[in-house]
């Protein structure tokens, strides 16, 4: 594979891992709840495919990043990658809140009536 070839490999699986995460945002924003299983691990197959990715670019030659072409396909990359962090930043937020929310107790019984609270205060004072 040559290096223009590894970086559209990468740039694509960025693509894919962009979708991924932009559908866990949907999701997360529709039902307010953790994703199921299987969005789950489809985003563990995703990382582990980003791992033999990274890899690959890691071996390429570090003179051959100055090609005009390359340094182009580089740079959509960045800003995917840019855009992925964003997203992936909010869904953290909104599983944070939806974990949280889900642990909360019932709401607390209702409050006593103001003639209840003035008996109790008059007998305390």
């Amino acid at each position: 594979m040559t290096e223009l070839e590894t970086i559209q490999a990468h740039h694509q699986l960025c693509d894919t891992i962009h979708q991924c995460v932009l559908e866990e945002n949907r999701f997360l924003r529709q039902h307010q709840r953790v994703p199921d299983r299987a969005m789950l691990e489809r985003k563990r197959a995703l990382l582990e495919k980003l791992d033999a990715s990274l890899a690959a670019l890691r071996a390429l030659p570090a003179g051959s990043v100055r090609h005009p072409d390359l340094q182009a396909q580089l740079e959509k990359t960045r800003s995917r990658i840019l855009q992925i962090l964003q997203l992936d930043k909010e869904n953290d937020q909104l599983l944070l809140r939806h974990s949280l929310a889900a642990t909360r107790p019932p709401a607390s019984a209702p409050q006593p009536s103001v003639a209840l609270l003035q008996k109790i205060y008059s007998r305390c004072s």
